[in-house]
């Protein structure tokens, strides 16, 4: 698929969400050199919140809306360890919640940071869930990431006293259909803001390892392809810590590029034994993100066995980076390289997500770039109706 001209791509409906699967690696990089530019005012604007705090914890929520929702649900826990926890407490909550029951969220007496995270800014629950934060919450900031300068999101917060605009960079505004250097750009800077526990020397030699592994991912599609060529009409994705958060923009990918023609699901991995096990027949492909830290990675690793001795399955394939345990059948194993926290490797995981997503959108002769024929789903969510609410 990578290696096909952009023309051969285009014939298969698959050139924009190839080329912008591919590219990720070099955006990263990109994305990690505007945080530094930024670096400035991030801190003077973060400074400005904990101060207007009073001594308590600021109520850090990531929102969004679909994978704008998953950027947040695959961060926030790592955060909450290696954040800066004298300051700030990490949620994720997706905008469709904050709209439809604000009051469950948002508290007079609190001091709130909302981070949102948007492709395009003009879904309706990002622009309303800004505005119910503004009313509901005492003390409110904004710290709105988006790829598109044009959103109604961007508009908004360059003209509000209590908001910090970060703009991603330009080739992350997908075209396609599917969120892909939107989603892990976004993902990737809101982690490098506040990951405190992490020098940005070392967030830079993080990056650059995280780009060498997705640039060989991408490099092994043939593998991948292998995988894809199985008779399979069923994907679960299972993982633990941050990357419990990223199964549910895997399952997302597939989802969305083969329009259900693949049922999908996500857990934990000690979730999955607690009802979704029964998901999978011998028509499922169980794939397991593999946790780095050698305590959680025990349960990936358990669950995992576990299913493949059942032989249950079409195939239970393991993604992981090399360790002291590993499993015993197959494994997608990235290039040797250093061990990454979670949070950072989530980013090749997403990737090997991704290309599996899009092979087998071809696959069931869909096309990747425009995959919901009937207009069922669009890029841009239509038809919500924001109702007011009356206090």
């Amino acid at each position: 698929m990578f290696h096909l001209s952009a023309e051969e791509l285009e014939k298969l409906g698959a050139e924009m969400t190839a080329r912008e699967i591919k590219q990720q690696p070099e955006i990263w990089k990109e994305a990690f050199d505007n945080y530094l530019s930024s670096k400035e005012s991030i801190t003077a604007f973060l400074n400005r919140v904990t101060a207007s705090a009073g001594g308590k914890q600021v109520k850090v929520i990531f929102t969004g809306a679909g994978s704008s929702e998953y950027v947040g649900n695959s961060i926030f826990a790592y955060l909450q360890t290696y954040g800066d926890r004298s300051a700030f407490l990490f949620s994720s909550i997706a905008t469709t919640d904050l709209v439809s029951a604000p009051h469950y969220y948002l508290f007079e007496e609190d001091t709130v940071l909302l981070v949102s995270f948007a492709r395009s800014g003009n879904s309706p629950e990002s622009t309303a869930a800004v505005d119910l934060a503004n009313r509901l919450a005492g003390n409110c900031f904004h710290l709105i990431i988006t790829c598109a300068p044009e959103g109604a999101l961007a508009r908004e917060a360059q003209t509000a006293d209590n908001s910090l605009l970060l703009l991603m960079p330009d080739r992350s505004n997908d075209g396609g259909f599917a969120m892909t250097g939107s989603f892990s750009c976004m993902m990737l800077t809101a982690l490098l803001i506040f990951d405190k526990e992490t020098a940005d020397d070392d967030k830079r030699h993080y990056v650059s390892v995280m780009a060498a592994l997705a640039a060989d991912v991408i490099s092994r599609e043939e593998e991948l392809q292998a995988v894809v060529d199985l008779d399979f009409n069923r994907i679960s994705y299972i993982g633990s810590g941050c990357l419990a958060g990223l199964t549910k923009e895997a399952r997302l990918k597939i989802l969305e590029l083969t329009a259900g023609k693949i049922a999908t699901v996500f857990d934990s991995s000690m979730g999955f034994r607690h009802g979704p096990k029964s998901f999978v027949d011998e028509k499922t492909l169980l794939i397991g993100f593999v946790n780095n830290n050698p305590y959680v990675r025990q349960y990936d690793l358990d669950v995992l066995e576990e299913v493949y001795s059942d032989q249950i399955a079409v195939k239970t394939l393991a993604v992981a980076q090399k360790g002291e345990r590993n499993f015993s059948g197959a494994t997608f194993t990235f290039a040797p390289a250093e061990l990454l926290p979670d949070a950072y490797l989530a980013f090749p995981m997403i990737v090997v997500a991704q290309v599996i997503a899009l092979l087998s959108s071809v696959k069931v002769k869909n096309l990747p770039d425009r995959p919901s024929a009937t207009g069922q789903v669009n890029r841009v969510v239509k038809g919500v109706t924001i109702h007011e609410l009356i206090k």
